[in-house]
């Protein structure tokens, strides 16, 4: 099972991906970056049934790998950031789980990650971030899938899913994160990360209690009940901070940080899956109801 530890980053007040970008931030240094990202660099593993690999250059000379599961077209897709240690292709035997569960899934990678370029500091991963949204919902849009998109995000994923909720709120359908946090500083005493000496608000964070609070979209958070990285105190904020009307925390009895899946089994993909379809309004029962008195749904 893979440790997943999250990191922190910056954004400024007014033009959030310009001032992601700026390194002002004293934990983009090399020396600090250095012991708490842990990039797993591999090849370019052999595509999946389904698949396709869509490469994109964030900034000159630095290439982020993602991996797109394809269920149809007009199917709702959602954008997913994952956990540290992870890789784009640790996900190449969910990614058709929620593909036949009628969802397309991309999966994307950071710096360092994967067959990905560069290395990983706090400012590169919400910038970075903003880089692949652009890119991949015109990446949709040209190749004619539907333009009903979630942003969803495990654990340090969640950093980059909120950022990007909170700045396309107008533009997305919905937000989903497993395992999220709110705060950062308490989660770096968690990890044993001391920040003596070092000048730094939550503010200067990635500060995702705040942002969440711009996000008026439906949005579902998974939470396990064991979980001692995050613990569950972070998702309860998170859930009270979000800015949305129709909000949910799904708590997974008996799951710790790294075992929702394992725990929850079919059920946590199920669960997502009626919260993309209540949203997108993929199965409405207005819809099956017309369908049926149309001829049509019948068994």
């Amino acid at each position: 099972m893979l440790l997943l530890v999250l990191l922190y980053g910056c954004r400024g007040p007014e033009n959030k991906m310009e001032n992601s970008m700026t390194p002002q931030n004293p934990l983009d240094a090399p020396e600090v970056s250095k012991h708490l990202f842990y990039p797993r660099a591999t090849p370019k593993t052999e595509l999946p049934p389904g698949a396709a690999d869509i490469d994109i250059e964030v900034t000159p000379g630095i290439t982020i790998g993602c991996r797109l599961f394809t269920a149809d077209k007009d199917a709702p897709t959602i954008m997913f950031f994952h956990g540290n240690g992870e890789i784009v292709s640790d996900y190449d035997d969910i990614g058709p789980v929620y593909a036949r569960q009628n969802i397309n899934f991309m999966v994307t990678d950071y710096r360092g990650y994967g067959w990905s370029g560069g290395s990983p500091t706090f400012t590169s991963i919400l910038a970075d971030s903003h880089v692949l949204y652009e890119t991949l919902k015109q990446y949709l849009a040209d190749n004619g899938y539907s333009p009903a998109l979630f942003i969803m995000g495990r654990s340090l994923g969640s950093a980059c899913a909120i950022e990007l909720a909170s700045t396309y709120d107008d533009e997305i359908k919905g937000l989903i994160i497993e395992s999220g946090f709110a705060e950062t500083l308490p989660l770096a005493k968690t990890l044993g990360i001391t920040m003596e000496g070092v000048d730094i608000t939550e503010e200067q964070t990635f500060n995702n209690g705040v942002k969440i609070a711009d996000v008026s979209k439906p949005t579902f958070l998974l939470h396990g009940q064991l979980d001692t990285l995050i613990p569950l105190w972070q998702a309860e904020k998170l859930h009270a901070e979000c800015g949305a009307r129709s909000k949910e925390l799904q708590v997974v009895p008996g799951a710790d940080h790294n075992s929702l899946i394992a725990v929850g089994g079919m059920y946590y993909f199920q669960a997502i899956k009626q919260f993309v379809d209540r949203v997108s309004g993929t199965n409405d029962w207005r819809k099956r109801r017309r369908a049926y008195h149309s001829g049509g749904d019948r068994l």
